[in-house]
């Protein structure tokens, strides 16, 4: 499945538009995790721990639009946008969603 944050995919034709989908994905980041990033930030240079959890909660949100978009019977999806929010009382939970139009292309 091509998936593109391009509003079209060049050289393909659209047959039809499915709709939007998302994916979401909601992440807790643990004591530990939490505890390493506190001291990359209190000694300076990048967390490792914080930056492993974005990228997955990124994937699976994509991942998981994929499959809304499957279900749809879409077989691309354009005009993705990312997004991210932090959550929880502490702080300590990230939101990624991803968003996009589920389209079926000529292949």
């Amino acid at each position: 499945m091509i998936i593109t944050t391009t509003p079209s995919i060049e050289g393909k034709e659209v047959l039809a538009y499915k709709g939007i989908v998302f994916g979401e994905v909601v992440a807790g980041i643990d004591f530990i995790k939490d505890f390493a990033a506190g001291l990359s930030n209190f000694f300076g240079g990048r967390s490792g721990s914080y930056e492993g959890e974005l990228i997955q909660a990124r994937e699976n949100a994509i991942k998981e639009m994929e499959k809304r978009a499957i279900k749809l019977g879409a077989n691309a999806v354009v005009g993705v946008d990312l997004d991210y929010e932090v959550l929880g009382q502490a702080n300590n939970m990230i939101m990624v969603t991803a968003s996009g139009t589920a389209i079926v292309i000529r292949e």
